[in-house]
């Protein structure tokens, strides 16, 4: 499904530098220029993720997630005021510090960009969404940032939101989540699967609010588990972008706590309908999020395998979500390390961008980046070679 995305250093920094001096219509349309010059390259992709057992892989070489959530410049971004600029500097000073992943929020509350019925028909999204889009992944292919992609969060669902009923109506249909299936998540994959850098598809930031929050609706499992399961074999037999769904709280996935909500088998047993194949509805690798308030109960994963945290462990498990700032003496840079030691494939800190909700900002996780960039062989971080590029 992939085209071969093959760019010299120097080109790069020309394209780059070119983009610093123009408008924001004018750096779009010399992202899709780049973009049809490279439409012919075929080939194998080499800077694609796949997953081999229980590792990440490009190329054959293990890839270790360095990486950070930088979930908005703003709020709703994508269609609703992104900023190139700001994304082009950030990416920039990730690159440089050696961080290789960021998990962006593409729909933060589902209000701007995503074109969502009052009965929670999804129709598709706008023309301003996909040209923003288009700019976040070009500039995440020159600054070789891995994009994790979630597109949808317990935050459509509250109540406090002019459209929540739409979103919740959305998931509890069988019909209407097909629409957003449909005409949304496959539109997306397809779009962007030729871009290596869209490294995986987050179906939901923290789900365990909507079933538990009153202000989310207290949803049921049901629902939420048959997007899941719909959306993950519609992304694998429509692209080769990775899938994988942002638990809260490991008691919701793992057997050992509460059951495993995104297990194989509990995917496939809510494919219901015929369109996709029901062997294609599983999540390629565990994203775990974890809060300090969470350690008297769970524990501390950094120090601990995967297994032992709670996880099957059958597939890759990053900590995708967890605070650079935090109680006592939280060290977020031997934390880091720790889970790597631990067999962890990554780690990406709350938040390099934003405000700063108390868990802190990019100054706060850049230690962390730098000092495993400091320990790892950099083929590890950038498997086809950390390029020289423009600021």
């Amino acid at each position: 499904m992939r085209i071969k995305r093959l760019l010299s250093a120097s080109m790069a920094a020309m394209m780059l530098l070119a983009c610093a001096s123009c408008g924001k219509e004018e750096v779009s349309s010399k992202a899709l220029e780049v973009d049809k010059k490279l439409k012919d390259n075929a080939g194998t992709s080499p800077a694609q993720v796949v997953v081999e057992g229980t590792e990440f892989k490009v190329g054959g070489q293990t890839l270790w997630i360095n990486g950070v959530n930088t979930p908005w410049d703003k709020w709703n971004d994508f269609g609703g005021g992104f900023n190139f600029e700001f994304w082009q500097e950030h990416f920039s000073k990730l690159h440089e510090a050696g961080c290789n992943a960021a998990r962006v929020w593409i729909i933060c509350d589902g209000t701007t960009g995503i074109d969502i019925s009052p009965d929670g028909t999804v129709n598709g999204a706008t023309d301003a969404h996909w040209s923003d889009l288009d700019d976040l992944f070009f500039l995440a292919e020159q600054y070789q940032i891995y994009i994790m992609a979630t597109v949808q969060s317990f935050d459509c669902f509250k109540d406090q939101n002019a459209n929540y009923q739409a979103w919740r109506d959305m998931v509890a249909d069988e019909t209407k989540t097909q629409s957003f299936i449909d005409n949304y998540i496959v539109p997306f994959v397809q779009r962007y699967d030729k871009n290596d850098y869209l490294w995986s598809i987050d179906l939901c930031n923290e789900p365990d609010w909507i079933v538990e929050n009153d202000e989310c609706g207290k949803l049921s499992w049901d629902g939420l588990q048959r997007y899941y399961a719909e959306a993950a074999a519609a992304i694998h037999e429509n692209s080769d972008v990775l899938v994988t769904v942002g638990l809260g709280m490991i008691k919701y996935n793992s057997d050992k706590q509460e059951g495993n909500k995104i297990s194989d088998g509990e995917l496939q047993s809510f494919m219901t309908a015929d369109k996709y194949d029901k062997a294609y509805a599983y999540v390629d690798f565990y994203s775990v999020h974890w809060y300090s308030w969470m350690q008297r109960m769970w524990g501390y994963p950094f120090s601990m395998s995967p297994e032992d945290f709670g996880l099957d462990g059958t597939k890759p498990a990053v900590i995708g979500e967890c605070p650079a700032v935090s109680d006592g003496d939280f060290d977020i840079a031997a934390a880091y390390e720790e889970a790597y030691d631990s067999g962890w494939n990554g780690v990406q800190a709350w938040k390099s961008s934003g405000q700063d909700d108390g868990c802190g900002l990019w100054a706060d996780i850049e230690p962390a980046i730098t000092k495993m960039a400091d320990k790892l062989d950099e083929k590890m971080l950038f498997p086809t070679g950390k390029n020289e590029v423009a600021v």
